[in-house]
């Protein structure tokens, strides 16, 4: 591998070129910083994901001059949730977001970085070296592999936004990531053509007794198909498209033919945590930092603002780090993202019950302003 910026110190090193590492590198580029983004795959890359951005989302996208970019991309917008259960559905209303592929999306993200300065490699892992960091010291060292070569560069502050598979925090010793025993698994693909049975603004919602589907027009006029299944479901199924088909037959939407030859991607169990969110000279943020079952662009909201909320204390930190900073990262995390993850791991809780599950659809239907207030709750 060639030698980076001829082995100076970077004053950040982000892992992972999602949303939250793609838009915190453009943010702290664009305030003058020296930011190697690197990244595991090639790009442009598809992912599975809900693709819609909601208003968090498009907030955090505003504070960093971003605020036109799903609209110039061709992302559509969302009004309604169309809620699907036990062969009833309902319709209301939702903050104001939008459709966008991740592919597309995650590339333009990349790109607005580049140009603010940021240096960009794909195909390339990164993780914390094994060596014990000296308190004092005015860096940290990070591996880096691309093929059989590896590098060893420095950086005064460490953004880790490895996704929900991340493994760059593997040789540090306090690390953790719990897993919960009953975490759904996610799974989707993309279905091109015409489909006028859903449409267009509206976010389909299938809700099942073993998973979810959720379903979205892109920029493209493509279908987005996102879902979380139970562990069994797929196993009796014999993998995602039928367990898919099962669930929409279950809420009574109709078949979707194209299932069983769509391209499926399936992403490691969706529920967990990781501690702890922060250690010397580095931030954990983005799925890698924890994760719920997310609804309405959830997901992607708390990507994006955990990029903005982190800014302030990468700068201070490119300075002089201190412990404090460790714990301001926690608190802003558990204020900005842990409160609302927790109204999520509260949906997703009470759809895995009948009862409450029958609840929700009731208060739905009868008061349709509900899902907005609660989605614009802080």
């Amino acid at each position: 591998m060639v030698d980076l910026q001829h082995g100076e110190p970077w004053d950040v090193l982000v892992i992972g070129a999602g949303p939250a590492g793609a838009l915190a590198s453009l943010d702290l580029a664009r305030r003058g910083l020296k930011v190697l983004l690197v990244e595991k795959r090639s790009f442009p890359r598809w992912k599975v994901c809900g693709s819609c951005f909601n208003a968090q989302a498009q907030a955090a996208l505003a504070a960093v001059g971003q605020g036109h970019l799903l609209e110039s991309l061709g992302g559509r917008p969302l009004r309604r949730l169309r809620l699907g259960l036990g062969g009833r559905e309902t319709t209301c209303a939702l903050p104001p977001g939008r459709a966008l592929s991740r592919s597309r999306f995650d590339q333009a993200l990349v790109e607005a970085a580049v140009s603010a300065g940021a240096v960009f490699r794909p195909l390339t892992t990164a993780q914390l070296d094994a060596a014990a960091p000296h308190t004092c010291a005015r860096t940290r060292s990070v591996c880096l592999r691309q093929g059989q070569q590896q590098e060893l560069v420095q950086a005064a502050v460490v953004l880790v936004a490895a996704g929900l598979a991340n493994r760059s925090l593997e040789q540090e010793p306090s690390a953790r990531t719990r897993i919960s025993p009953r975490s759904r698994l996610g799974a989707g693909c993309v279905l091109a053509g015409a489909h006028s049975h859903w449409q267009e603004g509206t976010i389909h919602m299938a809700v099942g007794r073993q998973g979810y589907v959720g379903l979205v027009q892109v920029e493209d006029g493509s279908l987005n198909l996102a879902a979380a299944f139970d562990r069994a479901l797929l196993q009796e199924c014999g993998g995602a498209a039928a367990a898919a088909g099962q669930v929409l037959a279950e809420a009574g939407f109709p078949a979707i033919p194209e299932l069983a030859e769509a391209d499926w991607q399936s992403t490691p169990a969706l529920s967990r945590r990781t501690t702890p969110l922060a250690g010397h000279r580095f931030l954990v943020l983005g799925d890698a930092a924890g994760y719920v079952e997310p609804f309405t662009g959830e997901g992607m909201g708390w990507a994006l603002a955990a990029a903005t909320a982190a800014t302030p204390l990468v700068m201070e930190g490119t300075g002089s780090w201190q412990p404090a900073i460790e714990r301001r990262w926690r608190q802003l995390h558990r204020q900005r993202i842990g409160r609302r993850q927790l109204l999520c791991r509260g949906l997703a809780l009470a759809l895995r019950h009948p009862t409450s599950s029958r609840g929700l659809f009731w208060a739905a239907s009868h008061l349709p302003s509900l899902p907005q207030r609660l989605l614009r709750c802080p």
